[in-house]
């Protein structure tokens, strides 16, 4: 089956699509052309009400499931985006504009592992047995109830995976809102689940802005938020949230340091710069754009880079041998360009790119500057776009302590052939996803998230059934109660 950019409404609620065009116009617009392609209405109050309610419902009846029940619907599900990923991510390109060799393998396939993997988890949350002498106590692994994902623009598909999974492997519901700039695939997956098995209700999808979201984050009903997105607006979530003690995972920017050492594979090390700034057209939020890179092999380094470059196909990204797709929308076309114009401002040597091709769609090419110092605004803010600042090094202790010297603090890379010391300079470098020898890799058995302003909690693996779920204590004692009188 194929999958029109229009879609059947604009909302999935209760386990069918609805539509209310009483709310704010949504445009879809295809990044590669510029073009509007569809059309979606953001949720009414009426319609966020039915999410809630029906999600509510939906969410007694599956927790009330055996786990290894839910596991089935979940795995159900993964099977069935297996079975479509062409389908669907032909729908993630118009959604996102990212190349369709990107999408094939690494969006409904990585939503697909999210899925597989905690419908696989589901039957084994039990609680312990706890020996307390004559008495004992025990734990019981609860559901928080009804959960609200707020999704961003890069991985619209992957997001809606990465924060339903676990949320209903745990046995809780969801109410996903996924970025205005994207509404098309999270639909597919609440319409896949309900194939699936899953109650109606359990996952519905509404559109909207930050009105919408803060409708669902404020709601005294909704017991967890989870956000995708950039740290302001990380900050204005939390804190909404934080009023009402609810409980959050926030995954937000990065302005990560990839460190390539002397002794680095320089092929290696330049691929994973490559996939580490210009995959997804550089947005990414765990991207290494501070690449740090010593001395010795600078230009060894940025020749091979330059050469490697020469390989990039940027055009229709419905071209399978396309691999440099448009930005997401004109809007973040023109911040990528303007931080370019910044760092040409500020001093920096242009390697390469920094033009925005005349055509057609949201396009900037892949940019490398070189000479880049700590101060510089390209080296401070997250551009989210495919820019690539090279700054030199010679010692392990200086760049470890100028790779720290950020707010943020998400992911962090070494290349080196010394393990000894990538273990060292990775066990210094306060970042919450790192790599050795490898960049942006995102196996859904490990964590993933970051430390200081870039975010709280962990997706992915077991780490992320801590932040779907509660433990309740229960004391029995054997014998007779002692009180005082």
């Amino acid at each position: 089956m194929s999958y029109d950019t229009q879609p059947k409404a604009s909302h999935f609620v209760d386990g069918a699509y609805l539509e209310d065009t009483a709310g704010e116009r949504i445009p879809v617009i295809y990044p590669a052309t510029g073009a509007e392609i569809g059309v979606v209405y953001a949720a009414t109050p009426a319609v966020i009400e039915k999410a809630i309610t029906s999600g509510l419902r939906a969410q007694a009846e599956w927790a009330g499931m055996m786990g290894v029940e839910r596991g089935r619907v979940l795995r159900r599900a993964a099977d069935i985006l297996r079975e479509r990923n062409r389908d669907l991510s032909v729908l993630e390109t118009y959604d996102t504009g990212k190349p369709l060799q990107e999408t094939l393998v690494a969006d409904a396939t990585s939503a697909a592992d999210a899925l597989e993997y905690f419908g696989g988890l589901a039957g084994s949350l039990t609680g312990e047995h706890v020996p307390l002498g004559a008495d004992w106590g025990y734990t019981v692994r609860e559901p928080l109830g009804l959960c609200v994902g707020i999704g961003a623009w890069n991985y619209p598909t992957q997001i809606a995976c990465w924060k339903g999974a676990p949320a209903l492997a745990c046995g809780n519901a969801m109410i996903f809102k996924p970025s205005e700039t994207t509404p098309l695939c999270a639909l597919k997956v609440a319409e896949i689940l309900i194939e699936a098995g899953a109650p109606a209700g359990l996952y519905n999808v509404i559109q909207g802005a930050g009105a919408v979201g803060g409708a669902l984050i404020t709601d005294p009903r909704v017991n967890k938020v989870s956000l995708t997105g950039s740290v302001p607006t990380g900050q204005k979530v939390y804190a909404t949230a934080a009023a009402q003690m609810k409980h959050v995972t926030m995954e937000l920017g990065g302005k990560s340091p990839l460190i390539v050492f002397e002794d680095a594979d320089i092929d290696n090390a330049v691929g994973g710069a490559i996939n580490g700034n210009f995959y997804s057209s550089g947005q990414v939020c765990s991207n290494g754009t501070r690449v740090f890179v010593h001395e010795a092999v600078k230009d060894a380094f940025l020749a091979r880079l330059s050469e490697r470059l020469k390989g990039v196909v940027m055009g229709d990204p419905m071209d399978e041998a396309v691999n440099i797709g448009p930005m997401v929308s004109d809007r973040q076309r023109e911040i990528v360009m303007g931080y370019i114009a910044k760092g040409l401002e500020e001093g920096a040597t242009l390697v390469s790119g920094g033009t925005a091709p005349k055509q057609d769609g949201f396009y900037v090419e892949p940019t490398v500057f070189s000479d880049v110092t700590d101060e510089m605004t390209i080296a401070r803010e997250e551009i989210f776009g495919p820019v690539m600042s090279v700054l030199p090094f010679c010692d392990e202790d200086e760049v470890i302590t100028r790779a720290n010297a950020t707010e943020f603090g998400l992911s962090a890379g070494v290349f080196t052939r010394d393990l000894t010391r990538a273990h060292r300079v990775i066990g210094k470098l306060r970042a919450g996803s790192c790599f050795i020898n490898s960049y942006n890799d995102a196996p859904v058995e490990l964590p993933f998230g970051g430390v200081k302003a870039s975010g709280v909690g962990r997706e992915n693996s077991k780490a992320a059934i801590e932040h779907y779920s509660q433990l309740k204590s229960v004391f029995v004692r054997m014998g007779d109660v002692e009180a005082p009188f």
